[in-house]
């Protein structure tokens, strides 16, 4: 079975011709290139590195390939794996060298990016371990001096670094070569921002137990490879990527530096790349191929430029703007204007399971089959009321029969202390009741024993799994029963990639897919809601949602499909933009308070959850600060007022 992945199609959004290549350029400083996915991308990127490694064998000369650790370049190391089992590529003439490394930390340590180099790629492809280079970050200090300067001396003996692959970090950093280093900067211990350290803290299980200190190369080694690639996917790298490859050359942004080197070039899937100038305002870079939707972006931009409501905009404002080719081919702007608020307006509908004995022809959802069968996939067990909780409330009010089904168990994201809150209730319940059966007093000194003695990142035994999927269950089960879903319509699904007990979670598998298609199969719904966010910086929003398209793909020929819907909604780091909603729920200061109190239930996750990501709003606060916004972004585009909005995109099921 073939697993389909979730991207975007990639549009000829400009006209061909010199001048809009040329304006490109000169807005990007750095050779740029963007794929619908990064699974494209990956692709090329290891055929390109395979055929390099090859001519230098064929000379008889080694390979010296730079190397980065995290989720960004986990992708392209399985193709380089699956080519050297599939295809027999060698990698003997191969010499690599790791950019950085916690410091200190024991090499075999669960977040170490040794270990995470030897299970993605040292340990199933053939290199020489006297070929592999790390940074070592259990170094004595004194040595770390003299360490750090063989490093750089290593390399050079080798001729230099022949391909530098790089990721780039929220502050810029690539490496760990935080804001301020020197441009010929070698390799060195170095502090850790408090925004790098942030980012690393769910790999640590708190921020607090993340060095404070790291092993880097510096950016004289990095910018003296001969060829550089830096690799970026996801929204999450959106804005860092354009200030580095649209913004000046300073220090305070490392990733800049690359502008001056004579052969890096920057490497996107489309999410990565949404703000940069040819992506976000393309009619700024040179003529566009217009379409109803890219024309709607457009106007949304210049209202918010112009800070006028769609009806208002003016020929002038069109023609000030570099919207002036829009304008000629289909103004006058009037006309323009009126097609656009009414496609936005038509988006809005108070019915998301569609309204019955009503005019749909204008509506985003059918009036028919009324009610609808529903099946709202959550992640985790509260993604579903964070991203859709209104729209959920409003389905089961409105009649239809919704199902939800949780695709994991969210266990890892359950403190060790709630757990032991737990055993002790389930022990006092006992003695009060007088209960049999269970030794609870001995379960509860087995565990809370355990996870007394568990350092940070080490996995859960199985039974404090089970403990944790446990107490997000009945969370679930809480708020379902909360907004009136029978007992019976709520699915555990507990996908096997998930469940590992630690952050890092196994590759997508026919066996995942097959537990949706089973699901989907027994229900028969005429509506599907799923996330479609891909800024969820742990991946598992992302595999979710492959696993669904999988099960899509398979079962797109039955005939219930055909009269089946699919709606992505977003999850708690990103909002859709509004040129791609097709559906914008409006919810009353009621309906917002629904919302809010259904998220209250998953108190597991309230007053700080052990994964918040950058932003350290409580999830309801982010949900109903994004949702306000949304709303207040309608009203000044001349639409109703409303107190919040959750908004959808329409997934059509043939893209799989």
């Amino acid at each position: 079975m073939k697993i389909y992945n979730y991207k975007q199609k990639i549009e000829p959004i400009l006209k061909e011709g010199v001048n809009s290549y040329e304006a490109v350029r000169r807005y990007e400083k750095i050779p740029t290139e963007i794929y619908a996915g990064a699974d494209d991308a990956v692709l090329e990127i290891a055929r390109d590195i395979v055929e390099m490694i090859q001519k230098k064998a064929l000379r008889g000369e080694p390979y010296v390939l730079g190397l980065a650790t995290g989720s960004t370049t986990s992708a392209l190391y399985g193709e380089l794996v699956r080519l050297h089992k599939e295809e027999n590529i060698s990698f003997r003439n191969v010499h690599t060298f790791n950019i950085d490394e916690f410091y200190p930390i024991r090499p075999d340590a669960l977040q170490s990016h040794y270990r995470y180099m030897k299970e993605h790629l040292f340990d199933h492809i053939d290199i020489p371990k006297d070929n592999i280079n790390f940074p070592d970050g259990s170094t004595p200090p004194e040595l770390v001096a003299g360490f750090c300067a063989g490093y750089d001396r290593k390399i050079a003996s080798l001729g230099g670094i022949d391909l530098q692959i790089l990721g780039i970090g929220r502050t810029g950093h690539v490496g760990f070569n935080e804001p301020g280093s020197m441009v010929n900067s070698p390799t060195r211990l170095i502090s850790l921002d408090t925004i790098t350290r942030v980012d690393a803290a769910a790999d640590f299980f708190g921020e607090e137990f993340v060095p404070r200190r790291a092993i880097t190369m510096g950016l004289g080694g990095i910018l003296s490879a001969k060829r550089i690639v830096l690799l970026a996917w996801g929204e999450g790298k959106a804005r860092i990527i354009r200030h580095a490859v649209e913004g000046p050359v300073t220090d305070s942004l490392p990733t800049s530096y690359l502008q001056n080197h004579p052969n890096a070039k920057v490497v996107l899937d489309l999410s990565a790349a949404s703000e940069l100038t040819r992506v976000k305002t393309p009619w700024l870079v040179g003529v566009c191929n217009w379409n109803d939707r890219l024309i709607r972006k457009a106007v949304v931009w210049l209202c918010q430029k112009t800070e006028k409501p769609i009806l208002k905009l003016t020929d002038r404002d069109y023609n000030d703007n570099g919207m002036s080719d829009l304008n000629a081919e289909f103004g006058p702007a009037s006309m323009i204007n009126i097609k656009v608020f009414n496609d936005l307006q038509h988006t809005i509908s108070g019915w998301p399971g569609g309204k019955p004995n009503a005019d749909d022809s204008t509506r985003p959802e059918r009036a028919l089959p009324y009610p609808k069968k529903v099946v709202i996939f959550s992640p985790h067990p509260d993604d579903d009321v964070i991203s859709m909780g209104g729209t959920f409330a409003r389905l089961v009010q409105q009649k239809h029969d919704v199902h939800v089904a949780y695709q994991t168990s969210g266990n890892i994201a359950v403190f060790d202390d709630d757990v032991v809150r737990f055993l002790d209730f389930g022990n006092q319940f006992s003695k009060i009741f007088e209960l049999g059966g269970i030794d609870t007093q001995n379960l509860y000194e087995k565990l809370a024993k355990k996870l007394a003695g568990k350092k940070p990142g080490d996995p859960d035994v199985s039974e404090v799994r089970k403990l944790k999927s446990a107490i997000r269950r009945s969370e679930a089960m809480a708020a379902a029963r909360y907004l009136g879903v029978p007992a019976d319509h709520v699915h555990y699904l507990d996908l096997p990639f998930y469940e590992t007990g630690t952050v890092k979670k196994s590759e997508l598998s026919e066996g995942d897919i097959k537990i949706i298609i089973q699901l989907l199969q027994e229900i028969k719904p005429h509506q599907i809601y799923a996330a479609g966010d891909l800024s969820d910086p742990h991946g598992t929003h992302r595999v979710c949602i492959n696993a669904i398209l999988g099960a899509l793909h398979e079962l797109k020929s039955e005939a219930w499909m055909k009269d089946c819907r699919v709606w992505l909604y977003r999850g708690a780091w990103q909002e859709w933009d509004l040129d791609q909603v097709d559906m914008a729920v409006p919810l009353s200061p009621e309906e917002v308070l629904i919302k809010r109190k259904t998220i209250y239930k998953h108190s597991s996750q309230n007053n700080g959850p052990v994964f918040p990501g950058a932003d350290s709003r409580e999830f309801w606060q982010r949900a109903e600060d994004r949702n306000h916004a949304t709303a207040i972004l309608y009203d000044k585009l001349g639409m109703a007022e409303y107190q919040a909005i959750e908004v959808f995109v329409r997934f059509d099921i043939e893209n799989t």
